[in-house]
């Protein structure tokens, strides 16, 4: 079978496409056909070697924690039930492949009527997104402000807060992603790269700021959006694609009335994911939830996909296609 891998640490041309001997279901586990491969930010940052969060791989490795696809063969112990299913399912071994090996417990059932493309989208950007706006509490009637809106978890904030009765303001970088924040239904764009971006969220919230702001780029973006959080608001951290994280003292949450859900908030979702992914399911299912593909790439050009997500062009969700 084909997959892609990462030879050394580096930039996206580290990846290089090969071969390697099909897969088999041992005890516990599934070998599935994969139809496509999920990808974030953090896999490329995995990839250069600069991420602080994950332990690093073994070179060589094969990228991709996440697939979409149908189960060919179950090892012992397994459920043949699974045989023939469309699943999405989290292995180890690396998803960017032809096959892969994925844990029965693991196996996330995809529901009729929903594309398998649609369905990693929404099995974990959704869920992220879905556990992300439970943890924040929106109330109706709340100023949300959603950093990155125009990507995978953000274009999903932006309708769940929406759909919790909020009001938003999505924040993004030029005027294509700024179109589609608008067309998810948020109340306000704006283009966090140009100066004064921070004050036009002031000016949007009549002077009060955000009450709910949801942080996923960190750095400056993230102070800033900070400094425009209301009194009594949440400010929820869970990326740093800016390359820092934003850290808020104590003491200065304190003064300033502000509740700070940090990024160690994510550590604690893994016990949920299984709920907040069916919910994400039947929000599209009703058609109150889209997920944003924003683009795909046949597995020959996986350097490409990796580089879209790191040169900040891709809108949504990035896709590798079998």
């Amino acid at each position: 079978m084909r997959v892609v891998r990462v030879v050394e640490f580096g930039g996206p041309e580290v990846m290089v496409l090969g071969e390697a001997p099909d897969p088999s279901a041992e005890a516990g586990s599934v070998v599935v056909d994969v139809a496509v491969a999920g990808m974030s930010f953090v896999e490329t940052q995995i990839r250069r070697g600069v991420d602080k969060w994950h332990a690093e791989p073994a070179l060589p490795y094969v990228p991709g924690s996440l697939v979409a696809g149908t189960v060919s063969s179950v090892g012992a112990g397994v459920d043949p039930a699974w045989l023939g299913r469309r699943v999405v399912a989290g292995t180890e071994a690396g998803g960017f492949a032809e096959r892969a090996v994925a844990d029965a417990e693991d196996l996330f059932a995809v529901p009729d009527g929903v594309e398998l493309s649609d369905a990693i989208a929404l099995h974990s950007d959704g869920s992220t997104a879905q556990g992300l706006v439970e943890q924040a509490r929106i109330r109706p009637g709340d100023w949300v402000l959603v950093e990155a809106a125009a990507g995978g978890v953000g274009s999903l904030l932006v309708q769940l807060a929406r759909l919790a009765g909020a009001r938003v303001v999505g924040a993004a970088r030029g005027e294509r992603k700024l179109e589609l924040i608008r067309e998810l239904g948020a109340d306000a764009a704006i283009d966090y790269s140009r100066p004064g971006w921070a004050a036009q969220v002031l000016d949007v919230t009549g002077g009060a700021g955000a009450d709910v702001v949801f942080d996923g780029v960190g750095g400056r973006i993230g102070r800033s959006a900070f400094g425009v959080t209301a009194r009594g608001g949440r400010f929820s951290i869970h990326g740093a694609s800016s390359g820092d994280v934003t850290v808020v003292d104590p003491a200065e949450a304190l003064r300033e009335g502000v509740e700070v859900l940090g990024i160690e908030q994510l550590f604690g979702f893994g016990p949920h994911a299984v709920r907040w992914a069916e919910q994400m399911f039947a929000h599209a299912v009703a058609g109150v939830v889209r997920p944003v593909i924003g683009q795909t790439f046949p597995m020959e050009h996986a350097a490409d996909a990796h580089r879209a997500i790191e040169n900040r062009t891709a809108l949504g969700k990035t896709l590798l296609l079998m």
